[in-house]
C-alpha cells in the first residue's frame, strides 16, 4: 500500500494529547525541565527546510522532536533547535512485510493510531509513545523486550540522512554502513534524518496476557527472569526506599501479545492533565515510602493473571499529561544504567543501598534485563546485563552529588549510563562509558551539537551545578 504521491500524504492532525509536548513554553525544555536556558526554536515542516534554515547562519543547531529526553541531549544553549514535529507524514506502508516509511517527525503515537487498526504494532517501544521516529533512532531506544528484539535501530532497515551542506545519504547496513551505525544512537548529531523505514510486527488484538508477581530482593528478581524467559515483555517496579526485610522488594511484570483475536482500534485521547507544579516538599521519603507500600500491595495477591489493554501495560504514565510537574519547578533528573551480568547483581544491590542511604526518594524505579542481541549503533546504550532507571527530584546540594557517586559506582562495576536520560554525567565518565566517542565525533555534522555533547566532551570535565 503506497501513500506516495508528489508529496507524502499527511496523517490526520494528531490529537492534543499526541501533540502536548509541542505546546512547551517559549524556552524549549526537556522532559526533566533541567537545565533551563533559552534557544531559538525553528520548526521544520518539509524536508527542504533543512539545510535552507541554516544558510548563512553562524549558530550551531540541533534537530529535536517532542522533547521527551530527560536531560540536555535535546537542548542547545544559545543555539538553534530545529523542531521536526511538522515533518510527520506517512509515506508508504507494505502490509505484506510490515515495513512503514514515514518522515522523522512522526510520533510513535501517530504510528500506533495508523498501525493498530491494521493489525500491527511497534517492534520496540519505550515507556512513552510521545517520541518521534527520528528521536527513537537517534537515541536507539529500548523497551521491555530487549532480550528478544534488541533495540529500536535493529528494526530500521534504512533512512535518509541530510547534512547541513545539503548532501544526502541513504543509510542502511549495506549502503553507507558507517553513517548508518553513527546515526543510530548518534543523538541527532550526524545530520537530519528526513525519513526512515520501520519494520512493524503483527498483532491480532490490543490485549496483553499479563502476569504480575511480587518479589523480595534481587535474587528473587533474577529467579523470575529465568522462569519467564519465554515471555516477550518483562519489566519490574522496585521499591528503592524501603530497607531491612523490604529492601529491593518489587513487582515483576510479564506480558505477551494476546493470541485471541479482538477489536483493533486507535487509543482514545488522554483526558487527565497534572494541573500545576507541585510544591518542592511533595516528594519526600515519607510520601514516597507510603506510595511504594500501596503500590506493592495494589494487586491484592502475590501473583495475578489478567488480560490488559496495551496502553496501561506499555504507557501507564502517558495517561496523565504533564506528569513531570509532580517534581516541582526545579524539575527532575533520571539515573539510568546498564551493568553487564558479570557484576550486575552486586552492582545493583550496592547502588540500591546507596540510594536508600541517601534519603532521596524515587517512586518511579524500573528494573529489567538487557539481552545479548547486539545494537547496530556505534554509540548505543544497551549491553547484556541489568538495566535500572529511576527519577529523582532536584534538591540543591543533594541530587547531583548523589548522581556523581552513582555514576562512579556504575563505572566501577563496568556499566554505562544512558545519554538520552542524563543531566549529570561527567566528561570523564562519558568518555570511559563510550570509548568510541572520538571515532563517532568524525561523523558529527560541523553545524550540529548539543549541550550534552559540549558537556561530556569538555576537557575541563565541567559538572552540573545546583
Amino acid at each position: 500500500m503506497s501513500l506516495s504521491t508528489a508529496e507524502p500524504e499527511a496523517l490526520n492532525t494528531p490529537p492534543e494529547a499526541a501533540r502536548e509536548p509541542d505546546r512547551a513554553p517559549p524556552a524549549f525544555q526537556s522532559w526533566g525541565r533541567y537545565p533551563k536556558y533559552g534557544a531559538k526554536v525553528v520548526p521544520l515542516n518539509w524536508q527542504g527546510d533543512f539545510p535552507a534554515v541554516l544558510a548563512g547562519s553562524q549558530d550551531s543547531a540541533l534537530p529535536v522532536g517532542l522533547g521527551r529526553s530527560y536531560g540536555d541531549v535535546c537542548l542547545l544553549k544559545d543555539g538553534t533547535l530545529l523542531q521536526t514535529t511538522g515533518m510527520n507524514r506517512l509515506i508508504d506502508f507494505d502490509p505484506q512485510t510490515g515495513i512503514l516509511t514515514a518522515e522523522s517527525g512522526i510520533s510513535l503515537a501517530q504510528i500506533l493510531d495508523f498501525a493498530v487498526p491494521r493489525g500491527f504494532f511497534l517492534p520496540v517501544t519505550p515507556g512513552t509513545k510521545y517520541v518521534t521516529l527520528g528521536g527513537a533512532i537517534a537515541n536507539d531506544i529500548h523497551g521491555k523486550n530487549h532480550e528478544v528484539a534488541g533495540s529500536f535501530g535493529n528494526h530500521v532497515p534504512c533512512f535518509e540522512l541530510v547534512r547541513s551542506d545539503g548532501s544526502r545519504r541513504l543509510c542502511s547496513r549495506t549502503e553507507n554502513p558507517d553513517w548508518y551505525a553513527a546515526t543510530i544512537g548518534g543523538m541527532g548529531l550526524t545530520g537530519l534524518i528526513t525519513w526512515a523505514q520501520l519494520r512493524l510486527r503483527p498483532i491480532v488484538s490490543r490485549g496483553i496476557d499479563y502476569e504480575g508477581i511480587q518479589f523480595h530482593g534481587i535474587d528473587e528478581f533474577l529467579d523470575l527472569k529465568q522462569k519467564y524467559q519465554h515471555v516477550e515483555y518483562t519489566v519490574s517496579w522496585v521499591d528503592c526506599v524501603s530497607t531491612g526485610k523490604n529492601f529491593a522488594r518489587g513487582i515483576f511484570m510479564a506480558g505477551d501479545h494476546s493470541k485471541v483475536p479482538g477489536e483493533l482500534k486507535p487509543s482514545p485521547e488522554p483526558k487527565l492533565v497534572f494541573p500545576f507544579d507541585a510544591p518542592a516538599f511533595t516528594l519526600n521519603r515519607l510520601s514516597v515510602s507510603a506510595f511504594n507500600t500501596v503500590f506493592f500491595h495494589k494487586q491484592g495477591n502475590a501473583h495475578v493473571k489478567a488480560v490488559h489493554d496495551y496502553e496501561p501495560f506499555f504507557y501507564p504514565l502517558d495517561a496523565v499529561l504533564r506528569w513531570n510537574r509532580l517534581y516541582g519547578k526545579r524539575g527532575l533528573v533520571q539515573f539510568q544504567y546498564a551493568i553487564p551480568w558479570e557484576h550486575a547483581k552486586e552492582g545493583t544491590i550496592a547502588i540500591l543501598r546507596e540510594i536508600a542511604k541517601s534519603g532521596l526518594a524515587s517512586f518511579l524505579a524500573v528494573l529489567k534485563a538487557f539481552g545479548d542481541i547486539p545494537s547496530l549503533g556505534m554509540m548505543s546504550f544497551p549491553q547484556a546485563g541489568i538495566m535500572f532507571a529511576l527519577d529523582f527530584p532536584i534538591k540543591p546540594g543533594i541530587t547531583f552529588p548523589l548522581l556523581q557517586r552513582l555514576g562512579d559506582m556504575t563505572l566501577d562495576y563496568g556499566g554505562r549510563l544512558y545519554p538520552a536520560k542524563d543531566a549529570a554525567m561527567t566528561a570523564a565518565q562519558f568518555q570511559t562509558f563510550y570509548p568510541e566517542w572520538q571515532r563517532f565525533a568524525r561523523f558529527r555534522d560541523p553545524m550540529l551539537t548539543s549541550s550534552f555533547w559540549e558537556r561530556v566532551t569538555d576537557s575541563t570535565g565541567a559538572k552540573p551545578t545546583l
